[in-house]
């Protein structure tokens, strides 16, 4: 029994060393029952001493309120995509771009776990948040959540401001653990472990994450004072500090070098607890990173390289249509159950119709089944030399499988046109709600889902009648959380007129397009000709028909609905002249300042800039390695300008 204060500390930290040796090392110091032992006791101090409770004692990690719903929160510097190479020329290529500049270089090798990238925040020592990806500059916060998780460090002895970057990881045992629970609780199964990790990550009782047994596994460092001059001294720095340590880790200088570590990664994932889809290649020079830049997506010091799919051969059973969003039908292969990469894969893509006549597939044919990037099955192959001719061909269906309406067969798509098709519906109502869309807080699959099944929602415009009584009388609603929603619903009126557009699930037409659409028309967009949408750059036959489609079957629908939203019409700029105003410009190599600030500012001054170059582009504005762009610039007989120069033109220096 636990008698003091002095007592009570000791004990706090004998659990947190041994949790670190059981969680973080995988090197138990003492039995179950040796460590639930000394638990207990401080649990008992702790509630008869509520005031001496230290915050980073293993027995704060539970007990979090339930919550409504997670706040936003920014990162204190932004996380990165990766650049993906799926194979030795490729890497190579990628190698030769550094090695060209920079010759002799060392590059830090770590494996690329498949997980939740999560933003920890240490500030004085102490987890002050952690955050979600989200869009690399916001995420979610779910710290709380994050507590939970025993190979995260409540404290570390680093007392200044920190970011620690990770991936919340689900070992392949509690993966088939959860399965069988949500099997038998009548709920859908996860599809991989990381889906399961990201689902737990998010849970808005922290109670539920903490039984889910996640890991953290760092990767990277965001905000820190630290001085190191290479990342893996960096990085030995983080382990050090409490995290766990990869499985593998080495400094190369050589492509053959890093290609050993590859095949010995590959060797390795079969025997690992969990999800390893690659290795990571990083440039280890710090100050060279940071000289070498990033390009829109991504940093040029860094590279994903992916190990190849795995393929199993299976039985396909039957064939189910799915519908979509949009109305898109696709067939989904049901398969006699194959172990993939340490998850039973019961269900598969077949892409569309077409992809099935193409390979000629059929109902009891022997397939090969790949997990595409080690998530999503899909079927690649047929064996048809396992034939027996009792298979049967697959029909295109010529109804919706849930409505019974008529579809439009457009040869690779299959369309169910009516917009009050249940299975429409619902996901074009969480669509619409949807963050990139009208941004309705609140209105999620689940809530949507149950307003459908009230009979209280059955087409979008139906979400702008609600009232607080039809809400109170749903299960989980009280006056707060219907107030909420509806206020919520109120406020996604009078949004950008791109937003609105996009938000109506047009196939084809997703943010870029919308955007281009409502520029060109404003709020008169629903009339728009086929003419004028071919004469709006970057659209083709198949976008154009599309939107007209859309609007001859649904446009009395549009326009009651923009009655009711009101979109605001996009803002007139006022008329800027400059050298490039109605000119087409490319940007390519690395510029003083990021070059989607770089974008911006010449479309504001009046240019058109694209990704691409073509005869009728009129400058191509180069920094430093400018790379193919500059080359076919050169060839095409393209004017070229150092970025000095548009500078000059423009009347100043950047």
């Amino acid at each position: 029994m636990i008698r003091n204060r002095e007592e009570y500390e000791k004990a706090v930290e004998t659990l947190k060393r041994w949790a670190y040796a059981y969680y973080v090392e995988d090197n138990p110091l003492v039995t179950d029952e040796e460590y639930d032992k000394l638990y207990r006791e401080v649990e008992a101090y702790e509630k008869a001493h509520p005031d001496q409770i230290d915050p980073t004692s293993p027995t704060q990690r539970v007990g979090a309120p339930v919550k409504e719903g997670f706040k936003k929160a920014r990162h204190l510097s932004r996380m990165w995509s990766m650049e993906d190479v799926f194979n030795a020329h490729e890497f190579e290529e990628w190698f030769e771009r550094i090695d060209r500049q920079y010759p002799g270089e060392r590059y830090y090798v770590e494996p690329k776990f498949d997980g939740a990238s999560l933003n920890l925040i240490y500030e004085n020592g102490l987890l002050k948040q952690a955050i979600t990806r989200g869009d690399g500059v916001e995420g979610e916060e779910v710290t709380d959540n994050a507590r939970t998780i025993r190979s995260i460090p409540l404290d570390i002895p680093h007392r200044s401001l920190i970011e620690i970057r990770g991936e919340v990881l689900m070992t392949f045992e509690e993966f088939e653990r959860l399965n069988k629970e949500r099997t038998a609780r009548g709920e859908e199964p996860f599809a991989n472990p990381r889906n399961a990790a990201a689902g737990s990550l998010r849970q808005l009782d922290p109670s539920i994450t903490a039984k889910r047994n996640l890991l953290f596994q760092p990767w990277g460092v965001g905000v820190n004072d630290l001085k190191y001059e290479y990342l893996s001294d960096l990085m030995d720095y983080v382990y050090n500090l409490g995290f766990r340590k990869p499985p593998l880790r080495k400094v190369c200088k050589t492509p053959e070098e890093i290609e050993a570590i590859y095949e010995e990664l590959g060797r390795m994932r079969q025997n690992l607890p969990v999800m390893l889809d690659g290795m990571v290649v990083k440039v280890d020079r710090i100050a060279l990173q940071e000289k070498l830049g990033y390009t829109v997506k991504y940093p040029r010091w860094m590279v994903a390289y992916k190990f190849p799919a795995v393929e199993k051969q299976t039985r396909l059973i039957d064939v189910i249509p799915q519908v979509g969003r949009t109305g898109v039908i696709t067939p989904v292969a049901v398969l006699e159950p194959v172990e993939v990469e340490g998850v039973i894969v019961e269900r598969a893509t077949l892409h569309n119709y077409d992809y099935i006549a193409k390979l000629d597939i059929r109902i009891g044919d022997i397939v090969t089944v790949i997990r595409s990037g080690d998530v999503i099955p899909k079927v690649i192959k047929v064996l048809k030399e396992y034939r027996t001719g009792k298979e049967k061909p697959i029909p295109r269906p010529t109804h919706c499988p849930v409505c019974g309406s008529e579809v439009l067969d457009e040869g690779p798509l299959v369309k169910c046109q009516n917009l009050s098709c249940p299975a429409r519906v619902v996901n074009a109502i969480i669509y619409f709600a949807s963050k990139q869309c009208m941004n309705i807080d609140g209105l999620g699959e689940k809530i949507v889902q149950q307003l459908y099944d009230a009979g209280l929602v059955k087409e979008v415009e139906d979400l702008y009648h609600l009232k607080m009584d039809d809400l109170l009388k749903l299960e989980g609603f009280k006056e707060k959380k219907a107030r909420n929603l509806l206020d919520a619903i109120e406020a996604s009126k009078g949004r950008e007129c791109w937003r609105f557009v996009n938000a109506l699930g047009i196939e084809h037409i997703g943010e870029v397009a919308s955007k281009k659409i409502c520029e060109t028309f404003g709020l008169d967009f629903p009339r728009a000709t086929r003419e004028q949408l071919l004469g709006i750059e970057g659209f083709g036959e198949e976008m154009a028909e599309s939107f007209l489609e859309f609007m001859r079957v649904n446009g009395e629908k549009v326009r009651r609905l923009m009655e009711i939203v009101h979109p605001k019409p996009p803002a007139k700029e006022e008329e800027v002249h400059s050298p490039f105003t109605g000119k087409t410009v490319v940007l390519t190599g690395t510029m003083r300042k990021p070059r989607p600030e770089i974008k911006e500012m010449l479309e504001h001054l009046g240019a058109h800039v694209t990704g691409s170059v073509s005869r009728k582009t009129d400058f191509v504005i180069y920094g430093e390695d400018p790379g193919s762009k500059y080359d076919k610039a050169q060839a095409l007989g393209v004017t070229l300008l150092p970025e000095e120069k548009m500078w000059e033109m423009l009347g100043g220096t950047a």
